[in-house]
């Protein structure tokens, strides 16, 4: 008898074996954020609300970390709200549910990790995190973490000393969140006390006698120029030249909140990155992989910044092996990230366009169509797939492009794809002798500016 496998395919991305089936609710999302400490932190805040109309945002929280101690900047969350008030009109032409001006709320507490968890040290910012975990809401509530996790200790604090063990374990089991490294001491206390908690994490740890904060995954958006990484990607897409043609210089009111850059660019994007409708994501699986980086659930046995190592799994960084533009593979973890950065770049440049831009003069994405009739298949079976049918609202000529994802399937076999630049394919599966998964993409550009 032979064995059934699963072809997991991404249809633009989207790893459903028929595309109209997609579950298209909204994540959920809290924002704490040490805005100020870096400019990464602004940058990321703008790219944040040019796709706010796929969140459903529940706070913007101004918080403290290892590097901003003593104040938090919940005046310059405000100042970018108010450049977003100006263009949100605009965005409305093109996609709707752009959240308001008014929606997008901006708190804070001016303290500095566990120094401000514990019994009566409830803040604005830990009361809206356990407010939104308490709503008679199904939806999970993600939590990105761009600095301290200060808020989110003690709103789990409170919940651990106020509530039943079996309604604490249903808001725990509610939460899931994305933290840039730990950047206090609250991160890995929340790591080692609450290990049911659906987390991804980059633990700060040390590496060859120093701080091995830029090692991490999220590293991979922007981190090989000004670190010295690993890097096969397009580094002429992440310094200021770029920045200033593409982003800062004509674009209107929200760019022109966007900063120069001086550390990476982008750093916290990656944490909600993972959570924009791009086709790539499955929430539940980051081993999937997308633009955030993909990661896998494990052990980490190594030495944490703030604390002793990880003492249960958790996902973190793993490695994928890409071909960079110079024609070398790389087989690093930042590689999970800077192996989409064309796409991501990309994709927020024509954002950016569509602030200030007619609908008519700024580019769209295609929109994918296609459609296979089940999720499981045999060992040699053939499988013919036509894209043919998926269009371009900007009537662009379309170029097509089939791969494997390897690192996020189980099997180490490879998909024998017929035609990988074609509208239409047809698909060999392997001899098998067990269940496996495969990740077909299927990658369709547009050839509009950006593209």
């Amino acid at each position: 008898m032979k064995e059934l496998l699963t072809l997991l395919f991404v249809c633009g991305g989207i790893l459903f074996t028929d595309c109209t089936a997609q579950n298209l609710d909204k994540p959920r999302v809290i924002v704490l954020t040490d805005i100020e400490s870096e400019p990464d932190d602004a940058m990321s805040l703008g790219w944040f609300l040019l796709y706010s109309n796929q969140f459903d945002v529940e706070v913007l929280v101004a918080t403290t970390s290892v590097n901003q101690r003593n104040k938090i900047a919940d005046w310059q969350i405000k100042e970018i709200l108010e450049a977003y008030q100006k263009v949100q009109p605009n965005l409305l032409e093109y996609e709707s549910e752009y959240p308001s001006y008014d929606q997008l709320l901006s708190i804070g507490k001016p303290v500095y990790g566990l120094n401000d968890v514990g019994d009566d040290k409830d803040s604005e910012g830990s009361d809206w995190i356990i407010e939104a975990l308490k709503r008679d809401d199904p939806r999970p509530v993600w939590i990105t973490v761009w600095g301290g996790a200060n808020c989110l200790s003690q709103a789990l604090h409170k919940i651990q000393r106020t509530e039943t063990i079996e309604t604490a374990q249903k808001l725990y089991d509610r939460l899931r969140f994305y933290t840039i490294s730990d950047q206090g001491n609250s991160g890995p206390w929340i790591h080692e006390n609450f290990p049911s908690i659906f987390y991804i994490v980059n633990p700060r740890i040390w590496k060859d006698n120093h701080d091995g904060y830029f090692y991490a995954t999220w590293a991979g958006i922007s981190g090989d120029l000004h670190h010295n990484l690993a890097s096969g990607a397009d580094t002429k897409i992440i310094d200021n030249g770029w920045v200033d043609e593409n982003i800062q210089q004509n674009h209107g009111p929200l760019s022109e909140q966007y900063p120069d850059i001086e550390y990476l660019m982008e750093g916290n994007s990656p944490s909600f990155s993972y959570l924009i409708n791009n086709g790539l994501n499955n929430l539940e699986k980051p081993n999937h992989g997308g633009w955030s980086g993909r990661y896998e659930l494990y052990q980490p046995f190594t030495q944490r910044c703030f604390s002793s190592p990880e003492t249960h799994p958790i996902w973190t960084n793993t490695i994928d092996k890409v071909m960079g533009n110079d024609g070398k593979f790389y087989a690093n973890n930042q590689a999970t990230i800077w192996r989409w950065r064309e796409h991501f770049q990309n994709d927020f440049a024509a954002r950016i366009d569509w602030t200030i831009q007619p609908v008519e003069k700024a580019n769209h994405p295609p929109v994918v169509n296609t459609k296979l009739m089940r999720e499981a298949y045999q060992s040699n079976e053939v499988i013919s797939i036509n894209a043919g049918i998926s269009i371009n609202p900007g009537n662009d000529e379309l170029t097509f492009k089939w791969f494997q994802y390897q690192e996020a399937g189980s099997s180490t076999l490879l998909l024998d794809i017929k035609s990988k630049n074609a509208s239409e394919t047809e698909v060999k599966l392997p001899n098998m002798n067990k269940a496996e998964s495969f990740h077909l993409i299927l990658q369709i550009t547009d050839s509009g500016t950006p593209r």
